[in-house]
């Protein structure tokens, strides 16, 4: 099995929304084997507890624009991460230090990595799973 067309399409708009808020080291990866809750979970640094409530909010703001609802959201309250769950995507974003300590990329190393950087540089009027190689 792999991620949906749907899970792309909010990868791709997320992401975008995490990187025009200063996001870092945005690492997608395809957990749609593993898990039957989500198939693309999609991790963000922040670099300050601001940073990291910026970026949360504003990938809330995007996926809404778009139709899609936030089915539950964590971790708010002290800026250091943040779980927002959209069905098909989970996104985390992480102070430095939390992303380091959770160690989800190691927890998922074997769940393939969907490339990020040619979802940034796409309009969003193309996303899918042919716009992106699993490796």
């Amino acid at each position: 099995m792999t991620a949906t067309d749907h899970a792309h399409r909010l990868l791709a708009i997320a992401a975008r929304a995490a990187d025009a808020k200063g996001g870092e080291d945005l690492v997608a990866l395809d957990v749609s084997e593993p898990l039957p809750f989500a198939d693309v979970f999609l991790l963000v640094t922040g670099t300050a507890e601001r940073n990291v409530v910026a970026i949360a909010d504003a990938v809330v703001e995007a996926l809404r624009e778009e139709g899609q609802d936030l089915s539950r959201r964590e971790g708010r309250d002290g800026g250091r991460w943040a779980l927002l769950d959209f069905g098909d995507l989970v996104v985390h974003v992480f102070h430095r230090e939390e992303r380091m300590y959770y160690g989800l990329e190691r927890l998922w190393r074997d769940c393939p990595a969907i490339p990020v950087g040619p979802l940034l540089e796409r309009d969003g009027s193309s996303t899918g799973p042919g716009t992106s190689s699993q490796g």
